[in-house]
Formats: structure tokens, sequence, C-alpha cells
């Protein structure tokens, strides 16, 4: 308790205050951001007309534009960007690796195989079809990248698993390019997705594709409280009353789910998962309580931004949202890495 100079008695603000106000902020920039991805595009639109059109279908050129294309885009950026996040940060909890991404520990490549696999081999060809292919490709990855990672005298290290992430990226990879040269069509609509796209996904596609992510992002957060815990080492983790099995099985579900789905939708789009946890992290702290909720406010933001910076550089065409993250993710990958080897020299 202090005083203010007139003598009033005044509580101290607790201590997670600033970091509401800071949430709130985001939200704002998040908002701020979609109204821009919806308002800019290869077609130019003035924003009255976009707005009016917001709060009016007219039926005009316009707004079959803004309601048929450019929501749909935007609501899938916000969705895919909370997704990986979400999902690079309960993989860096878990692993304790810095370095954990879905893009570079292979779980996008798997899902991205399985869903080729699924197409060009089995023939489905609808999204609720080869979305479950999606899901068993991510798992899958993640139990092989995470047995290469661990073997040795030496275990498990963050350099261990990038490496076997790279190795079955690479694999799988090839593997998947092989596929898609066999088919013609496959292999148009693959060079575009490939490259981490949000063009042309429509309100239904979104439609089947949400309930996976919803549950993914509930899985992530409600882990927050125990991934603070497993920060702390397992047998600390144990003592505090966590189960680390069923953590981990939690933890290993969200990741697949938040991951397939996106994968399925959007295509891999790597390093968003790096990059966001990280610079929230050194703004607020570890506390996954706080830093889930930032990142998934976050990630999307950057997304929309590269989605935006793409769209406008390159008009009439577009730069993929995936290749300007790819662009801004590779220097802040080396310099994690570069930081990590100082650090245990």
């Amino acid at each position: 308790m202090r005083t203010d100079p007139g003598g009033i008695a005044l509580k101290r603000r607790p201590p997670h205050t600033g970091r509401a106000l800071g949430l709130l902020a985001a939200l704002g920039v998040l908002v701020f951001l979609c109204l821009l991805s919806v308002w800019l595009g290869s077609k130019e639109i003035s924003f009255g007309a976009v707005w009016q059109v917001l709060w009016h279908d007219d039926g005009s050129a316009d707004a079959v534009i803004i309601h048929s294309v450019r929501m749909p885009r935007t609501l899938l950026a916000v969705l895919v960007g909370a997704a990986l996040g979400l999902a690079g940060t309960v993989m860096q909890a878990l692993t304790r690796n810095p370095l954990a991404d879905p893009g570079l520990l292979g779980i996008s490549a798997g899902a991205a195989f399985a869903i080729v696999f699924s197409v060009t081999v089995l023939g489905v060809g609808s999204l609720y079809g080869y979305i479950w292919f999606a899901f068993a490709g991510a798992l899958a990855a993640t139990a092989v990248v995470y047995f290469l990672g661990t073997r040795g005298r030496s275990g498990s290290s963050p350099v261990k698993l990038a490496l076997a992430g790279a190795a079955v990226t690479a694999l799988l990879g090839s593997f998947t390019s092989a596929m898609v040269l066999s088919d013609p069509v496959a292999l148009n609509r693959y060079r575009f997705w490939s490259a981490g796209s949000l063009a042309g996904v429509d309100s239904g596609s979104l439609v089947r594709v949400l309930p996976f992510l919803v549950a993914g992002v509930v899985l992530a957060i409600a882990s927050g409280p125990a991934l603070n815990s497993l920060a702390l080492g397992d047998d600390v983790a144990v003592a505090l009353g966590r189960r680390l099995g069923p953590l981990r099985l939690r933890g290993a579900l969200a990741i697949t789910l938040l991951t397939g789905a996106s994968v399925a939708v959007a295509g891999p789009i790597v390093f968003l998962g790096l990059i966001v946890p990280h610079a929230v992290r050194f703004v607020i702290g570890p506390d996954h309580r706080w830093l889930l909720p930032y990142t998934a406010v976050l990630a999307p933001c950057l997304l929309l931004a590269a989605d935006i910076v793409g769209r406008v550089m390159a008009r009439p065409g577009e730069v993929r949202a995936g290749v300007i993250v790819a662009f801004l993710g590779a220097p802040f990958f080396i310099y994690l890495v570069r930081r990590r080897k100082l650090a245990e020299s």
C-alpha cells in the first residue's frame, strides 16, 4: 500500500495489469491489420467502399471480392497464424528446445507428404478427406524426428533435433516432389501451396477446418500452467503434482491438430512458430499463461503483415506469405543457432 501526495491510500497495481493492457493493444493491432487485409489487394477499392460493404452487401463486384475472397483470406491468416504460433510455443516447451518449430522439425513436411500421397496415389479430393492424412503425417514425422534426435550417448539436444528435423524434411520433400512430378495437375496446385499460400481458400474450407483448429488452440492454451512446471524440470514438475505422460500426450495432440489443419489449408509455412514465441518471451517473460495468449494474437499479426506486403509489393501478382515469413525467419534462426553455440562454448 502506498499514498499519493494528498495522503490518500492507493493500491499497488497488480503485476499482470501491464500484460493485460499489452494483450489488448496487440488485439487492436490485429484488428487494424485485418482491416488492411480486407482493404488492400490486386484490385484497388477505396476504404470508404470497403467499410460500407462490410456492413451492407450490395451485391456489387466489389462486395463479391471482399466477401468471397478477401474476408476468407483474412480469417485464414488469423487462424493459421494463431495455430502455427501456438504449435511452436508448445513444441519449445515440451522439448525444451529453443529451435523448435513445426516447419523446422519436419512436422509440416510430414503433413504435406501425407496430403500429397492421399491426393495423387489414393485419389482423395476433398479437404475433409485428406486432413486426416495430414494429422497422421504430422504425428508420424514428430515420432521419427524425436526418435532420431534422442539417439546417442548424449541424448537429446536442440541442435540434434534441428538436424534430425532438417533430414526428415529433406527426405519427405524429395518423396513429395517425386509424386507431384508424375501428376501435372497436382504439380500445378502444389507449387503454389508448398510456398505457404493464403489465396484461393473459400469460406466452406474454413468452416470444415475450424473445429480442428479450435480444439488445438484450447488444448494448447489450457496447458499453460503445466508447461510452466515442466520448464523447471521433470522432477520438479512431478513434485508439483503434474502427470508428465498425459501432459506430453495433450501437447502432442495439440501440435498435431494445429499443424495438420494449418498445412491442409495453407501449405507448410516455416519459421512463424519460431519467431513469434521468442519475440513475445523477450518482452513479457517465460510465463506460458501469458506467452500462449500473446502468441495466439501476435503470430496472426505477423502472417497478416507478410500477406499484405506480398500483395502490395508485386501488384497485380503477389509474393506468397510463406516466402515473406521465411525471408524474415531464416536470419533469426541463424542468430538463435549462433547464440546457442556461444552459450555452450
